[in-house]
Formats: structure tokens, sequence, C-alpha cells
């Protein structure tokens, strides 16, 4: 059985991996006592309904578990008044509380439950994100508690090819030490070839899906790729080439133009440029049209200038331009 404390505190402004510093204390309890002793409190509880539910007599037997989230919107005097006292006088043999603040610039963690925290013999966990400079020298420390080394530039190379997200880095580590074992030197070449070609294949999963008119698997390819950390401009981007290069084919089709004349220009192996006409001439040009436009206004989003969600839009976008046929 694990040793639990009877109190921690997952906080800090890298909310991915709070999120999953929280999900990782929640399976354990869950694996430890079963669900029906993990006790989630809605979301929008305060200081008080948490000192509700640590007060509260039950009749299970063995350790309960009760996780709360939200809490860096709570005031100090509150937590001061309502909870420090339940907390203080909490049985720390049979019950384990877990606070989760997801922090940003204005909202913290109160102070007050900080300290009491620690007073009872509970532990903070902080995971404070870092600046992408900062990221390939943590990917160093990382790929040494992992046992394997990781040069600088392999460092390097791993966060340019699968984003700033270091929960993603971290499992792209976790892969590369499972592969290499123990003691192993990863250099450049490892990281690009275990990493990049996976990375680049998920990405154009996603184009293909999208001009195939498969709404389905491109929305669930892009938010797939969102959720580890693709930039919505490097997405939004590689679609809009790909629908620039198939509109330019399409309209060279309807002058006439001959099938191998154009293969000749696109500079494609065969095959890739036999694909890309036939592509293009199922498609047609108006659909094209409309899809490089609606693609190209995925980059008002990426900067703010809509007043839906970046990604909220560019579902929509890829609504629009799966629904063609």
């Amino acid at each position: 059985m694990a040793a639990w404390l009877p109190a921690y505190l997952l906080h800090g402004d890298d909310h991915a991996r709070v999120g999953e510093r929280r999900a990782r204390l929640h399976a354990a309890a869950e694996r430890e006592v079963g669900p029906e002793s993990v006790e989630q409190l809605p979301p929008g509880s305060g200081p008080a309904e948490a000192a509700g539910a640590l007060s509260a007599m039950t009749l299970g037997l063995g350790r309960r578990f009760v996780l709360v989230e939200g809490v860096e919107g709570w005031k100090d005097a509150e937590v001061t008044d309502a909870l420090v006292p339940a907390l203080v006088a909490m049985d720390p043999e049979t019950t384990t509380v877990a606070f989760v603040a997801y922090e940003d610039k204005r909202k913290q963690a109160p102070k007050a439950l900080v300290t009491t925290v620690e007073k009872i013999g509970g532990t903070l966990v902080a995971e404070k994100a870092l600046k992408a400079r900062d990221l390939p020298r943590w990917a160093i420390g990382e790929a040494k508690r992992l046992g394997v080394e990781l040069d600088g530039a392999a460092a390097q190379a791993l966060v340019a090819t699968v984003g700033e997200r270091r929960v993603r880095i971290e499992r792209e580590l976790e892969k590369l030490a499972l592969e290499h074992g123990p003691g192993a030197r990863l250099s450049t070449s490892d990281v690009e070839g275990a990493v990049a070609d996976a990375a680049e294949r998920r990405v154009w999963d996603f184009v293909d899906a999208a001009m195939a008119g498969d709404r389905e698997a491109a929305a669930s390819a892009y938010l797939a790729l969102r959720a580890q950390g693709e930039a919505l401009p490097r997405l939004s981007g590689m679609l809009a080439s790909r629908l620039r290069t198939a509109l330019e084919i399409a309209r060279r089709l309807e002058t006439g133009e001959d099938r191998a004349a154009i293969a000749k220009s696109i500079r494609m192996p065969p095959w890739q440029a036999d694909r890309r006409i036939g592509e293009a001439r199922d498609i047609g040009v108006g659909p094209l049209a409309a899809a490089v436009d609606r693609v190209a206004g995925l980059e008002l989003a990426a900067r703010g200038d809509s007043l839906l969600d970046a990604d909220t839009e560019a579902v929509r976008v890829i609504g629009a331009i799966t629904a063609r046929r």
C-alpha cells in the first residue's frame, strides 16, 4: 500500500503538468481504495464546502480521499475561517485531501492554504511553466532522470519537433529511453528518427483527412495534434499550402492543360503528383477557392482577432471545408 500524506497541493501555471499530476494522483487513489472512496467536490466549491467534506462522517472502512479543484480562486480570509480548522482537526490516518490550483498572474493558491498544508505534514507540488529557451536544458535533465543522456543539439531538436508542452516532451523521452535502454547517449539523429517522422506523419494524416472530406477524422486529428502541443499557425499553414497547390492544379485542369505537363511542373514523385492531380480534379475549383479563403481566416483566430476561441474556429473551418461534397 502507498504511504499517503494527509494533504497535497498541486499548483502552478503549467496547467498541462498540473492536470497530469492531478490525474495520476486520482488514479492512484482509486487503485488504492476504489472509486467509491474518492470524493471529488463539484466545480465552484469553496473553502466551506471543502471543510464540510473533510468533517463529514462516513461508514466506509480505510482511507478516504477528497479532491478539490479550482482553489486558485479562493480568498485567504475564507480559507482561514472556514477550512483551516477542519484541516488541522482532520485524521491523517484515515483521510487524504488533494487541492489543485491552476494558477496564472492574477490567481494563485491562497497563502493560508499553502501554510496549512505544510503545517499538517502535507506536500506542495509546483509545476511552473518554462520559457521556450529553457526547455532544452530541462529536457536534458529529464533524460538523465530516465537513465539516458541527451546532448544539447538533440534536446533542441526534440523541442523543435514535438512543441513546447512538457508533458509531450516527457512522453517522447520515455519512449526513447525504453527504445535505447539505460545509459544510452541520444543524438540528434536518434531523436529525429524516432520522433520527427511520427510527428510529421500525424500532421499529414490531419491534412489528408481534411482534403479527403473526412470531417470526423480531420477534426479528431486536429484536436489530438493541438493537445500534443502543435501550433495552430503550423497546422493551418500546412493545410493552406496543400489547398493552394490543389487550387492551382484544378485551375490548370479547367483550362484543359495536359495532366502530364502539370505533373512534370509540380516537382513531385510521379505517384504523388498523380494523387494531387486526382485530388484537385475531384474537389474542383469552386470548393478549393472557398476552402483557401476559410483557412486564411484562421490566421485571424490565431492572433486573437476572432470572437471565437482559436480551436473552436479551427474546428468550424474544418467542418466547412470537408462539407464541400
